[in-house]
């Protein structure tokens, strides 16, 4: 297939994939995120169970399987589920703004436990009950007649104490749980911890390093359990902080479990109060009849002449998630023979309809195969989603814009061709958006805005190439072409950084920066795809019209912009400068240290608008009433939600307090509108901290590896060196200012860190490019020659990036004005280390190696002690020479591989081919006088040239740095008085 047929079918699969791709886009619908649709997200940690007691693959697979079930309960659209690390899940619920119940739906464990309740359960001072009941001790006929009410419960602390008095048993055969369980208590006796499987979880749970100063660490020991009271009012959720808690101890002996019953439903008993309504399996048939059987006959032991059914009742206790639901009577003297299990049972007390709806689904489900902790809460309202959704399209309109009008601006008629190419990206990238679909996210926007810039700078290092091609004299097709050919490595090189980058953040990061990872991949694909094959079809076709008929069309008119600056000898300033600002990033990381948000320390952040303005001190003296006594309190001014506008930042709230806080809001400030919350506690906080630090390491060390492959190992040296220099220096920066890390902000460090290696590569490639062509030169001087070349790129593909940021940092939300903030610094940061920093450090680190010792020790003996900046052209740099022979046209003996008169003309146009007969010649014949020709004069050497008082020598012509090849005598033939 030749270039021209090559191309108009690469042009038609552009057109066809674009059409395609309107159609994607006008019959797709966008999936949204949470933060841009609002709802609620909640993420949790997988715990081990005496049933599991490792948290593995399988087991948290079988969770979300669960999760989903549940959520599906719920009646939420398109939910996100999904594996977050090796031991977390992350759960989106859109459209979602009942926190409480959503959280109760998703991370309740149901673990659901049947218990004799006379025969398990303990008086205050440590006696089983049952034995008792004979003696008629009035404690003990309380706590069984009462059927476990808070009447006759206990405060937690006095019941933790209790148990933790108790003998540890090692029977675990119908244990609920295995393991020591511990409470934590202030010096006060209030309740701060537990229950928790390990100390470690216990201050993990606080927040602290360390126990409290008189804070009391108690043992549940194997065994034993703490359940809490039964609740007397419907739909009353009662925490067990609050002081009107009630609990028992009871022995671990548990009779039945969730996993013997099945078909559970809601119901209504004969009062027409909802209950909970389920069979038994087979299993649990025999199980629930043995030991109803056993509960009754004990009562009829009990039964003397005269005395009632209630006051001989025994009891079955049924305990989910460590609270008492319900405790059943049943009466010996109706049921001797216990309860049959083929009719079912009945769960009974203080359900409403939908509690008992939400139990029933849970049983019907399952219980989780795992505990889960919840450590990370958000919830975003509709309006501050839509608003984050404009502010990104807006910031994304403008910074295309931006980079559209320069390029075509510095590029005038490429410009061009590069704006259709972003707009052809922008096509393909959206409907792969909504092909897959790919939910986007705020974070998302901000990865999609930064591939246009890197779409961007393809189109840049292609440009530059082709124009130098030009001003070697090369006419604008084969420049062309040898333009492509020459910068495609650079190319793929820097974009394959760029998407180990993201992938490895992908892989590492949380579900938040996940969205932003993966377009910024997906969407380096694309551009790869865009630059390479598109705009190579597009200017391939116009190069043989007269629209690039002539250089300046291409911006390549003269000898263009020539950088001659001695970098190297420079670059003990660039050093020193650089050292200068390290140093202050330091002190300042040292002194003022960095701002952690609330995704690394945990805690509790709300935005919220109040129907009546308040000051930050009416505020804070609301909060202190409610609790909140070290809340952070700040205006926002956001006119879309609202005229008063307040966050919130305090300590970790569960989500039970976050709607009390927003009941004491409602009821002290006449209301609240767009209220939204987002609470991480201390695990997920250390999560975000390991990821970020794995995600560096293990994106340094990937792209070592990939740089000493494609480079050389020593190459790779300079790039971590510049690398470190970035990402101290954006720390620094926020150390300054004073700006909040958050997880965003990670991810954009480690943006910083591919986009450095990015710009590097390009400069390296050049390097790697000119050291076969400079056989002769000092390694100073092919680093100063290849700075020279690409130093102009370098400005233009930082500038083409850094214009779609600062349309992210002018005109994006709050999250993208951070995130744009550490992207700008370190863009900033990676232009100048990857020139001025990375080279430099090369050429220390080459120029020790003997070849290059050598040649720097004799260039400085030809030069006097003095190496020049630059290499002399015809000393120490031998351009590339090829010999190309005449190709020759023949007829093909196979008939059928014949081709058209018009087709072989154009064969030769492609191939540069004259078919014109050669005039046959014979050589001269030596006449017997004859003598050999004379032997031609030997020409004197040239003289040196002069250094200047720099010590510089003058360099070769100028032409952009690139070397032109030797001019040959046309050999081509006239024909109708005009060359072919």
């Amino acid at each position: 297939m030749n270039e021209r047929r090559r191309t108009g079918f690469i042009l038609l699969l552009v057109v066809g994939l674009l059409a395609a791709s309107g159609i994607v886009i006008a019959t797709k619908d966008t999936k949204l995120g949470l933060d841009l649709e609002g709802g609620v997200e909640l993420v949790y940690q997988g715990q081990p169970t005496p049933q599991v007691p490792t948290v593995d693959a399988a087991s948290i697979d079988r969770a979300v399987d669960i999760i989903r079930e549940r959520v599906d309960q719920l009646g939420v659209a398109e939910p996100e589920i999904q594996r977050a690390g090796s031991d977390q899940i992350s759960v989106g619920l859109p459209s979602v703004q009942d926190i409480e119940r959503a959280k109760n739906q998703v991370g309740t464990p149901a673990q659901l436990f049947f218990y004799d309740w006379e025969e398990n359960v303990l008086t205050p001072d440590g006696r089983f009950v049952a034995p008792l009941l004979n003696a008629q001790d009035s404690t003990a006929v309380a706590i069984s007649q009462q059927g476990g009410s808070s009447a006759q419960g206990q405060t937690l602390y006095d019941a933790v104490q209790l148990a933790a008095r108790q003998r540890p048993s090692e029977d675990l055969r119908n244990a609920s749980r295995s393991g020591t369980a511990y409470y934590l208590f202030d010096r006060d006796d209030r309740y701060l911890a537990g229950p928790e499987k390990s100390e470690r979880d216990v201050l993990s749970a606080i927040e602290r390093r360390e126990l409290p100063e008189g804070s009391q660490l108690l043992e549940v020991p194997q065994g034993w359990v703490v359940l809490q009271a039964t609740s007397t009012n419907a739909g009353q959720t009662v925490e067990p902080d609050d002081p009107i808690a009630r609990f028992y101890v009871l022995r671990d002996n548990v009779a039945l479990s969730g996993n013997d019953i099945k078909d559970p439903t809601q119901g209504f008993n004969d009062l027409q109060q909802p209950d909970v309504e389920f069979r038994f399996t087979n299993r649990g048939k025999d199980a629930f009849q043995r030991v109803t059987r056993e509960i009754s006959q004990r009562g009829q032991s009990l039964a003397l002449p005269g005395m009632s059914s209630q006051a001989v009742a025994q009891h079955f206790a049924v305990a989910l998630d460590g609270k008492l639901i319900s405790v059943a009577s049943i009466d010996p003297q109706r049921l001797p023979d216990g309860i049959d299990g083929e009719n079912g049972a009945i769960i009974e007390g203080g359900f409403t309809i939908q509690s008992a709806q939400d139990l029933a689904n849970l049983l019907k489900l399952g219980a989780l195969p795992i505990g889960l902790d919840l450590i990370s809460q958000s919830q975003v309202s509709a309006t501050l989603g839509k608003q984050a959704l404009d502010e990104g399209m807006v910031a994304g309109l403008v910074g295309l814009a931006l980079v559209a009008l320069f390029l075509i601006t510095f590029y005038r008629i490429l410009g061009v061709i590069a704006t259709v190419a972003l707009l052809i990206y922008g096509a393909y990238f959206f409907a792969l958006v909504k092909l897959v679909p790919i939910t986007m996210t705020l974070p998302g926007i901000a990865g999609t805005i930064l591939t246009i810039g890197v779409a961007a700078d393809a189109n840049i290092v292609i440009f530059e190439r082709v124009k130098e091609e030009v001003r070697a004299g090369r006419s604008i097709p084969v420049a062309i072409s040898a333009g492509y050919r020459k910068g495609l490595t650079a190319i793929i090189d820097a974009n394959v950084v760029t998407v180990m980058v993201a992938f490895i953040l992908f892989m590492l990061a949380t579900a938040g920066v996940k969205g932003f990872a993966f377009t910024l991949g997906v969407g380096t694909l694309v551009s790869l795809f865009t630059a390479v094959l598109a705009t190579q079809a597009i200017l391939v076709t116009m190069g043989r019209t007269r629209l690039l008929g002539r250089p300046s069309a291409l911006g390549a008119s003269g000898e263009g912009h020539r950088w001659k600056a001695d970098f190297m000898g420079l670059s003990k300033w660039f050093f020193s400068i650089s050292g200068v600002i390290l140093l202050i990033c330091a002190l300042a990381i040292g002194s003022k240290g960095l701002n952690f948000g609330i995704d690394f320390t945990s805690g509790t952040r709300i935005t919220t608008n109040l129907v009546r303005p308040a000051s930050e001190e009416q505020v804070r003296s609301s909060l202190e009433a409610f609790g909140a006594t070290d809340a952070k309190i700040q205006r926002v001014s956001n006119a879309d939600l609202g005229p008063n506008v307040i966050q919130i930042s305090t300590e970790q709230l569960e989500p039970r307090q976050v709607a009390q806080l927003r009941a004491t809001l409602e009821r002290d400030f006449g209301g609240v509108s767009n209220f939204s919350s987002s609470s991480v506690g201390p695990t997920f906080g250390k999560t975000v901290a390991n990821s970020a630090i794995v995600a560096i390491i293990a994106s340094l060390l990937v792209i070592s590896a990939y740089l000493s492959l494609r480079f050389q190992w020593r190459f790779a040296v300079p790039v971590l060196i510049a690398v470190a220099h970035d990402i101290l220096i954006v720390s620094g920066i926020y150390a300054l200012t004073g700006r909040e890390v958050t997880a965003s902000t990670v991810a954009a460090l480690l943006t910083v860190l591919g986009y450095s290696l990015y710009d590097t590569i390009i400069v390296f490639d050049r390097i790697r490019e000119n050291m076969p062509r400079m056989p002769r030169a000092a390694f100073s001087q092919v680093v100063n020659r290849s700075m020279s070349e690409v130093l102009t790129r370098s400005l233009a593909t930082s500038f083409s990036t850094g214009l779609p940021i600062l349309a992210l940092l002018l005109f994006g939300g709050e999250t993208l004005q951070d995130f744009a903030f550490a992207l700008f610094v370190g863009v900033l940061s990676g232009a100048y280390s990857s020139v001025f920093i990375a080279g430099p450090v090369l050429w220390h680190w080459k120029e020790r190696e003997p070849v290059y010792a050598a040649r720097r020790w004799r260039i400085a003996e030809e030069n006097g002690g003095v190496v020049p900046a630059y290499a002399l052209t015809s000393a120490d740099v031998e351009p590339e020479r090829r010999v190309r022979r005449r190709g020759r046209l023949t007829a093909p003996d196979d008939p059928e591989r014949r081709v058209s008169a018009d087709e072989f003309e154009e064969m030769k146009r492609d191939l540069d081919v004259d078919d014109s007969p050669a005039a046959i010649t014979r050589p001269p014949r030596r006449s017997r006088g004859a003598t050999a020709a004379p032997a031609p004069p030997e020409r004197k050497p040239k003289p040196r040239p002069k250094l200047d008082a720099d010590g510089r020598a003058p360099d070769e012509p100028e032409n952009e740095g690139v070397l032109k090849e030797p001019k040959r005598p046309s050999t081509r033939r006239r024909r109708h008085g005009r060359p072919r």
